[in-house]
């Protein structure tokens, strides 16, 4: 008998029923689009972080992975910590011009800066 990890059934632990089938649904994530195909918006936010400034870049289509790798490469092109949050990611610091500059170097064609 396969392990079903029991996080995959939604906090069902134990069912009485003799015809129970676990559902094998897997999560939708959208399909990662390319580079050219993404509109990103890179803003300055200050809201809610006791005075200190973060870039936010918004609007990336694709999945949770791809969305870390590209958060971790702008982190480390600008030298500074952030996150990878929700459908965000937070880059410490105004940083920008370094992150537009990063984007289109990269071939981010489509990014707007708020």
């Amino acid at each position: 008998m396969a392990k079903i990890k029991l996080n995959s059934l939604g906090g069902l632990v134990y069912s009485t029923d003799p015809n129970f089938k676990p559902e094998q649904g897997g999560t939708n994530q959208p399909e990662t689009l390319p580079p050219a195909q993404q509109k990103l918006k890179v803003r300055l936010d200050t809201r809610h972080r006791a005075g200190k400034s973060v870039t936010l870049i918004e609007g990336f289509t694709g999945t949770t992975a791809d969305r870390e790798e590209l958060g971790k490469k702008l982190k480390a092109f600008c030298g500074t910590g952030g996150a990878v949050k929700e459908a965000e990611i937070i880059v410490q610091g105004d940083n920008r011009d370094k992150v537009l500059q990063w984007l289109q170097k990269n071939g981010y064609s489509s990014t707007k800066r708020y």
